[in-house]
């Protein structure tokens, strides 16, 4: 998974693997999901990623099962 940041549009990509999109969706004004051909996510757009995001606080924690 890779998060890359644009300051210049306020725009963040989450990338969740290298597929091919074969379609854009999107959920609401500011965020955007694509899919391979299978209906797999492949990544998601949001925009204005600071003030819908809290993109200026990022965090990865991996939990392990019980």
């Amino acid at each position: 998974m890779k998060i890359k940041y644009f300051p210049d549009t306020d725009t963040a990509l989450v990338e969740f693997s290298d597929k091919a999109i074969a379609e854009t969706r999107e959920i609401n004004e500011n965020i955007y999901i694509d899919l391979d051909k299978d209906g797999s996510l492949v990544s998601m757009t949001i925009e204005h990623a600071k003030e819908k995001a809290n993109i200026s606080e990022l965090s990865f924690i991996q939990m392990t099962g019980s």
